[in-house]
């Protein structure tokens, strides 16, 4: 898939909280890691695997703000969600996708920026408001809510 590049400062805060000691608990080795790019690797890849997204043999390293991903996905959309699973996590500056998939079809995608909605993000890209569901469904299960979306965050927009 390749390099895609997000904003350092935006997502989900995997470092240093609850969330990031439940995702780290869910993969971590029984004893303690001091490497905090193994532990970042950690709480990213049970973060990911936390959305249920039927990956194989996922790897997940972590170096400077940047996350490589490996593995197999039964689809595109799982390779293409796993990796905005990862990218938009906070502190997350770059996610070299390398999950391998069936062929597909190539998808977009968009940054939200200030003012944003899902609605006016479906106009954009379908001349249409109210196909905001499918926007919304494409980001499941990272999106729990289609009235929260924050500025930096990396949406897929699929193709109709």
């Amino acid at each position: 898939m390749g390099l895609f590049s997000f904003i350092k400062g935006a997502g989900e805060k995997l470092f240093g909280g609850k969330a990031a000691k439940a995702a780290e608990e869910a993969v971590a080795p029984t004893h303690a890691t001091p490497d905090p790019n193994v532990q970042a690797a950690n709480a990213i890849k049970g973060y990911i695997e936390q959305q249920n997204l039927a990956l194989e043999n996922l790897g997940v390293t972590y170096a400077d703000g940047r996350v490589t991903l490996t593995g197999t996905a039964p689809s595109q959309e799982a390779a293409e969600k796993a990796m905005l699973a990862a990218g938009n996590v906070e502190g997350v500056t770059e996610v070299d996708n390398q999950i391998q998939f069936p062929e597909g079809t190539e998808t977009r995608y968009h940054d939200v920026v200030k003012g944003d909605t899902l609605s006016a993000i479906a106009k954009k890209y379908y001349g249409d408001a109210s196909k905001y569901p499918v926007i919304f469904e494409a980001n499941k299960p990272m999106l729990t809510d289609p009235n929260k979306i924050y500025p930096g965050q990396k949406l897929r927009i699929p193709a109709l």
